[in-house]
C-alpha cells in the first residue's frame, strides 16, 4: 500500500501507537508495538497493535461485559447490550436530508424524497431509507410527558405520520438525535433520557437512528486513555451503548449509526454497539474530502464485515462543483469500501447520469452482497507502481468473481495497469475474463495469469472489474 502522507507520521516512531497499524503489504511504518500489545495479522494487507501479549489472534469478538472488578465508576455498570442482529446486516441503502436542506427541512420535502425513490427506480435498485437529520423538532421537550416533540409547522402530521407515509411506499424511516445534552443545531439532545426517546421513535414507527456527537457535558468526555486501555469503556463508547441498550428494548429493530466522527477509536468497538459508524466530520462536495475519508478509511478495513460498516458520511452526488468522474469515484469508493450510502442531495435535481451511477446494478451487487461482507483491499498492481496521496489499485471477492477498482488520483488522465498475477484471489492460471461494471459488458479477449492489464483512466475517475475464469 502506497499512502505515505498517512503513514510519514508512524514511520518517524520507533513504535506503532495502540491500536495503530504495524504491518502489511507494502506497509512501510512502525512495525513494533508498545510493551503489552502485539501486532496482530488482520489479512494480508493490514496488522494492528493491539492488547496482549505476542501470539495472541486478536480475531475473536468479544462478548465479555463490561462488569469486571478491573472497571470502576459508570464503566463497571454500563449496559453491554449488542446491537440487533435483525437488521443491518448490509451497509444500509438510503437518503438523509442534511446535504440537501439543512435545518430547512419539512414533511413535504421528506414525503418527495420517498416518492423520488419510487419513480426514479432507487428502491428498485436497493434504497429503503429516508432519513430525517437535525432540526425536525421543538427547542423544549414536552413539559408533561418529557418527549421530544416535532415541530408542527414543520411536520404538521407528526413524525408517525411521515413514517406512515414512508411505510406505505415499502420503505424505512430514519430519524436523528445526539448523544449530549442538544443537537448540533441546538434542539433537544437524548443523554440522560434514552429510554424515553427510543420509546418515542419506536412508537413513531422509525426504523433507524442517526446518533450524533454535539453539546457533550465535560464529564462525559474522555481526556485520556479509558480503563483497561480499551475504548469500549470510554465515556464517549458508554453514551452510545445506553442509546443501543435503549433502543433493544423497542419491539422493532432499530439500524444503529454512531456518528461519533471517528472518535474515541470507534472501528474498534463500533460494531459491539451499532451497525455502522461515521469514520470523521462532515462530507463536503470536494475532491479532498473524497481523497481524505478513503485515506483514514483504508487504515481501518479490518473492522468492516456484516453487521460492522466504517461510515464515510452522506453522499455529495448532486451537489457542489464534482465532475462526472469525481461522483463515479465517489461512489464507487462507498461501494468497495462497504460504506452506508445515503443519497444527499435533493433527487428530483439529479440527471440521467447521475441517476444511472447510483443504481449501477453491478456495483450496488457487491455492496450488498450476502456472501462475503469484507471490502476490497488496496493491493500492489505491478512491481513498478507509483507511489500516490491514497491506494489507487484495489481488489475484493464478492460471491460473483474477483474485482478489480482503479482510481486515478491524478489531475490528468493515465494509464493504470496491474498485473494478474498481482490480484489477490485469483486462483489457475487463466483465462480469464474481464468484465465491464459500470458498462455491464465483457471486454474483448480473455488474459492469462501472466498477463498485464492497461486502461486509461480520467482524471479522478475510477474503473471497475470483474474478473472470472473463462
Amino acid at each position: 500500500m502506497h499512502f505515505p502522507a498517512l503513514q510519514a507520521s508512524l514511520a518517524l516512531a520507533q513504535t506503532a501507537p495502540d491500536y495503530g497499524q504495524c504491518g502489511g503489504l507494502g506497509w512501510t511504518g512502525a512495525t513494533t508495538c508498545e510493551s503489552g500489545w502485539s501486532c496482530v495479522v488482520s489479512n494480508l494487507y493490514y496488522s494492528q497493535c493491539v492488547p496482549g501479549s505476542s501470539g495472541s489472534s486478536g480475531t475473536s469478538t468479544s462478548t465479555s461485559t463490561a462488569s469486571t472488578p478491573s472497571l470502576t465508576g459508570i464503566a463497571a455498570t454500563a449496559p453491554t447490550t449488542p446491537p440487533s442482529k435483525l437488521t443491518g446486516m448490509l451497509p444500509a441503502l438510503g437518503w438523509n436530508h442534511w446535504n440537501a436542506y439543512g435545518c430547512s427541512i419539512n414533511e413535504t420535502k421528506v414525503v418527495a424524497a420517498a416518492n423520488d425513490f419510487i419513480s426514479l427506480g432507487l428502491k428498485d435498485a436497493g434504497y429503503e431509507y429516508i432519513n430525517i437529520d437535525d432540526c425536525w423538532p421543538l427547542m423544549q421537550r414536552d413539559a408533561t410527558t418529557q418527549q421530544i416533540v416535532p415541530d408542527p409547522s414543520k411536520f404538521p402530521n407528526g413524525i408517525s405520520g411521515v413514517a406512515t407515509q414512508v411505510h406505505a411506499l415499502g420503505l424505512k424511516m430514519g430519524i436523528y438525535s445526539d448523544a449530549g445534552t442538544a443537537t448540533c443545531a441546538g434542539f433537544p439532545g437524548s443523554l440522560g433520557m434514552e429510554s424515553l426517546d427510543a420509546a418515542t421513535f419506536s412508537s413513531w414507527g422509525v426504523d433507524y437512528l442517526k446518533y450524533d456527537n454535539c453539546n457533550v457535558p465535560a464529564n462525559w468526555t474522555d481526556d485520556s486513555t479509558p480503563q483497561d486501555g480499551d475504548w469500549y469503556n470510554s465515556n464517549s463508547a458508554i453514551r452510545y451503548r445506553q442509546m443501543g441498550a435503549a433502543l433493544a428494548e423497542q419491539s422493532s429493530p432499530f439500524q444503529f449509526d454512531l456518528c461519533i466522527w471517528g472518535a474515541a477509536n470507534v472501528w474498534d468497538w463500533g460494531a459491539r454497539v451499532g451497525h455502522s459508524w461515521r469514520m470523521s466530520g462532515d462530507s463536503a462536495p470536494t475532491w479532498q474530502y473524497i481523497t481524505e475519508i478513503i485515506g483514514i478509511n483504508v487504515q481501518h478495513l479490518s473492522s468492516i464485515d456484516f453487521f460492522s460498516h466504517n461510515d464515510m458520511d452522506m453522499m455529495e452526488i448532486g451537489n457542489g462543483a464534482l465532475t462526472i468522474e469525481e461522483q463515479r469515484t465517489h461512489f464507487a469508493a462507498w461501494v468497495f469500501l462497504k460504506s452506508p450510502i445515503l443519497l444527499g442531495t435533493d433527487l428530483s435535481l439529479l440527471n440521467s447520469t447521475q441517476i444511472s451511477i447510483v443504481t449501477n446494478p453491478e456495483l450496488l451487487a457487491f455492496s450488498q452482497d450476502a456472501t462475503i461482507g469484507i471490502p476490497a483491499a488496496p493491493f500492489n498492481a505491478t512491481a513498478s507502481m507509483p507511489t500516490t496521496s491514497i491506494p489507487e489499485y484495489y481488489s475484493g471477492k464478492s460471491s460473483k468473481g474477483v474485482h478489480v477498482f482503479v482510481i486515478n488520483t491524478s489531475a490528468t488522465s493515465a494509464t493504470k495497469s496491474f498485473a494478474f498475477a498481482n490480484v489477490p484471489g485469483l486462483t489457475g492460471s487463466g483465462p480469464f475474463i474481464v468484465h465491464d461494471m459500470w458498462a455491464g459488458t465483457d471486454l474483448a479477449g480473455t488474459y492469462s495469469l501472466s498477463s498485464t492489464f492497461s486502461v486509461n483512466v480520467a482524471s479522478h475517475d475510477t474503473v471497475a472489474y470483474r474478473i472470472t475464469s473463462a
